[in-house]
């Protein structure tokens, strides 16, 4: 096997990366090249890393590019949950009466291979300019109504810790605003980067809540453990949020060992997401009956502190709902009914490929 990455190695951003560093052979690296030329590839050295040593399929299953993200089918969607029609400004999305994403940058530390984004992330694709960033702060100050603001991207923690600071301060200044929210893989891919001085970054009037993206208890490697403990100590909830993800972690023992983990970490599993119908994703997904199948297996021999809601984002734009009896009904034909938020009714139907 090759020699384990230095520990300042960049960032594997190529196929030739991977070959380099015995990821992958160079048969599949030609096999791959139409792959790598739609979608980014991003491997930080932590994650290439757990994955020379032999970690699970957990983590290459998550990262490392596969032929079949070439396969599109049709009910598939470049917006898969409805972000463009909820953008009223460049890098916001309100969708809710009291909180609104706002997209900072379209850039990842790592660039996953089920990415509901992945049509909008990526290398050239840096995020808002000073001047948009100005015109969706001045659209979150412009209605009331907003409580709570999400920063995504993309992965907010990317940027410097000058600019969070700069960004923190301008939402503490907005006086109806009262908490905001960081989704971020950062703490698990890029661990270095939560340093002193980020979380300092973080401090102000509002609130901060960071919901850490994990998917296998593989990425919770000793640095990873390190910056979580970092941002934990210095008073910032942390939530986890992950995906049901066919040869990731759709397993009884997979779960449990992912959500056990976030929690010994002072971690709250928050969500666990239904796979998005993103192109080229559907060997990721699992039947909705499937993932309702191990929320049920969970309950009972798994912790209540441990356990996370199981929610669909309605393709779209409708909306988050759990599933659950409450907003899901078998349609008589194989798929399903859906009930939104607002009480309106949707037909779904899995897209999935034959399993590993």
């Amino acid at each position: 096997m090759t020699a384990l990455l230095p520990r300042l190695a960049p960032t594997l951003r190529s196929l030739s990366d991977l070959t380099d560093h015995g990821l992958i052979s160079a048969a599949e690296a030609e096999a791959l090249a139409p792959v790598a030329e739609r979608y980014a590839i991003a491997l930080t050295p932590v994650i290439a890393e757990a994955i020379q040593r032999g970690a699970a399929s957990g983590l290459s299953n998550q990262f490392l590019p596969d032929s079949r993200e070439l396969i599109t089918h049709p009910l598939e969607r470049d917006d898969p949950i409805g972000d463009a029609p909820h953008s009223p400004v460049p890098g916001i999305v309100h969708r809710y009466a009291d909180r609104a994403l706002l997209k900072l940058v379209s850039v990842c530390a790592v660039y996953c291979r089920f990415c509901f984004r992945r049509e909008m992330v990526g290398p050239g694709k840096e995020g808002l300019s000073p001047d948009e960033l100005g015109a969706a702060l001045a659209y979150i100050e412009a209605h009331p109504a907003l409580w709570e603001i999400i920063l995504t991207g993309g992965d907010p923690l990317v940027v410097a810790p000058r600019r969070l600071h700069d960004l923190k301060t301008r939402l503490d200044a907005i006086a109806h605003l009262g908490a905001v929210r960081i989704h971020t893989r950062v703490p698990v891919v890029a661990p270095e980067r939560i340093t002193a001085e980020l979380v300092k970054a973080l401090a102000g009037r509002l609130p901060v809540h960071i919901l850490i993206h994990a998917n296998h208890a593989e990425e919770f490697g000793p640095e990873a453990r390190r910056a979580v403990a970092r941002l934990v100590d210095a008073g910032i909830p942390l939530f986890g949020q992950s995906v049901l993800l066919r040869g990731v972690n759709d397993s009884l023992d997979a779960l449990t060992d992912l959500f056990r983990t976030m929690v010994s970490l002072r971690i709250k599993p928050h969500y666990l997401h239904h796979g998005d119908l993103a192109p080229g994703t559907a060997h990721f997904r699992l039947p909705l009956a499937e993932g309702m199948a191990l929320m049920r297996s969970l309950r009972g021999p798994l912790s209540g502190l441990a356990l996370p809601t199981y929610m669909l984002d309605i393709p779209g734009g409708f909306g988050k709902v759990p599933v659950s009896a409450d907003f899901f009904a078998p349609d008589g034909h194989g798929g399903w009914w859906i009930t939104d938020p607002h009480g309106q009714r949707h037909a779904y139907r899995d897209i999935v490929e034959t399993p590993y």
